[in-house]
This record gives C-alpha cells, structure tokens and sequence, in this order.
C-alpha cells in the first residue's frame, strides 16, 4: 500500500493554495516552483481538481487557481480520490481474486485498513494542515528569534569579559 506522488503533489499542492490564497488567484509556475512539482505535472492534477469543483480557475493576466471553497470544507480524501489515487492496501485492488480467483485469507484485513485510512483523511481538513503549518512556522520563528537573542547575549558577555 502506498500513497504515490499523484496524491501526494495533489494534497502539497492544494495546501500551497490555502497558504497563498490571501494573494489572489494563484498560478501553478508559482506553486510549481515553490514545491518543486513539475509544472505540467500541477497542470494535470489541477484539470482533475477542477472537475472535481475543488478549484476554480481565473483566466487573463494575474490569473491562476482559487479553492473552490473554505479550507475547512476540503478535506484530504476529496483531493486524493479527485486525482484518483487509489489507497488499498489489498494486493487485489479491492477485486477479491487475490488467491487463484478467490478471496484470500487476509484480504478483509487489508481491506479494512484501506477503509480507516480513507475514513482518516476523510476528516482531516485542509484548513487543519494550514493550522498546523502555522504553528510550525510560528515555532520556527521563536527558535530562531531565541538562538539570535542568546547569540547576542554571548557577544555581550564576551566584549565584556
């Protein structure tokens, strides 16, 4: 079982979205290049995102891609399966011939975890990862802004000493 990079740069990319959102429409080179994700890759997920009604999209100059809707009524499942990516975790991809045509001894178990999977990102939000991202960030930044503040303490200490 394996979520492969379509659902992956799917999710990534839908996230960097929500992230930019305040600054209007935005383009896939702007995310292509933030994310690293090869631009005619995004092009390809985001026509299936789009039939999906996850994102609009803006034409002319200053145009690109907005969410469809809030962050908080998108919901890491619907993009994944608007890609179709397909999380099983059966070797039959769900069919039940997995032994010789039949069922085998182990499918329902591998079955069920594909379910709790999908019933996993079906109640992860995309607002709660842009939360998430936040407090990173925000953690990040007092990291950052307490090494600098104990660097120029040891500066003081050592014009001193």
């Amino acid at each position: 079982m394996r979520l492969t990079t379509k659902g992956r740069y799917a999710v990534t990319a839908m996230l960097d979205l929500a992230l930019h959102s305040s600054e209007g429409p935005i383009s896939l080179a702007g995310i292509s290049k933030r994310q690293e994700i090869s631009l005619s890759y995004l092009e390809q997920l985001f026509s299936k995102l789009r039939k999906q009604d996850l994102v609009t999209s803006v034409r002319g100059p200053g145009g690109g891609y907005r969410l469809s809707r809030h962050p908080e009524q998108i919901f890491i499942a619907e993009i994944v399966d608007a890609v179709n990516e397909s999380i099983d975790a059966t070797n039959c991809g769900g069919l039940g011939n997995c032994h010789n045509g039949e069922v085998c001894l182990t499918h329902h178990l591998w079955s069920e975890l594909s379910k709790q999977i999908h019933q996993f990102l079906s109640d992860i939000s995309l607002q709660s990862l842009l939360e998430r991202h936040t407090e990173q960030e925000n953690a990040k930044a007092e990291r950052k802004a307490a090494a600098q503040a104990q660097a120029e303490d040891d500066q003081v200490l050592e014009m001193l000493g």
